[in-house]
């Protein structure tokens, strides 16, 4: 694995995905950005809160026949609480967000095509987005199931934007009877689309869980 001193507190930092430009220290909380071989720090990121996921950075999933690790996390709150965002790195390249909230996961691969919609194009405008609208994705429909205001509360690992407090966005989650998922998310840099499906986390065939007092890591997961 590749890494870089922290320009801050020089601990190692680890690049577990080269390619992405930002990494947060564990050490000092310091946002790096690696740019033109150079890194520099551009900020402080706040300090993650304390949660109970059995997923950590370095955990593995089966994703069709294909294998991903978590290489970052963005930890997003809203007036009724807060989920976390896994950014995964796939051996093809390809990356996924996978979101984690209450015990459920929707994971997802960029899909812009549908930015052309006109309602998501109306959202991208900055105009709102009605809950139990429908929209086509990926040849199947899919209702507006979750529409809030987050706001970035910390981040950890490797990771393709800036996750510096006051970081704000709006999330629509989309979802349809057979466990299909589609994320929009609208924030200053623009708006993103990304399709794919709601799991639990056996059907995502983790290894390397982090262990948690008083929970055993089931044996098929193990």
């Amino acid at each position: 694995m590749e890494s870089v001193n922290c320009p801050s507190c020089e601990a190692l930092l680890p690049l577990r995905d080269p390619g992405l430009p930002y990494s947060t220290c564990n050490y000092c909380q310091s946002l790096v950005r690696r740019r033109d071989g150079a890194a520099e720090v551009v900020g402080t990121v706040a300090s993650l809160p304390l949660d109970v996921s059995p997923i950590q950075i370095g955990t593995t999933f089966a994703l069709d026949g294909n294998s991903a690790v978590a290489v970052g996390r963005v930890r997003w709150g809203w007036q009724d609480g807060s989920w976390n965002e896994w950014f995964l790195r796939a051996d093809d390249g390809r990356h996924y967000w996978l979101g984690e909230a209450m015990g459920m996961y929707m994971l997802t691969s960029e899909y812009p095509a549908v930015l052309a919609v006109p309602a998501i194009r109306n959202f991208a405008d900055g105009n709102p987005f009605a809950l139990g609208a429908t929209v086509k994705a990926g040849g199947k429909w899919l209702e507006a199931t979750d529409v809030k205001e987050a706001s970035c509360l910390g981040s950890e690992g490797d990771l393709p934007f800036a996750t510096l407090p006051g970081r704000t966005m709006t999330n629509v989650d989309f979802r349809n009877a057979n466990g299909d998922a589609l994320s929009v998310q609208r924030d200053d840099d623009g708006t993103t689309a990304w399709l794919g499906r709601w799991s639990d986390l056996a059907g995502l065939q983790p290894k390397n869980l982090r262990r948690i007092e008083g929970w055993t890591i089931p044996g098929t997961l193990a």
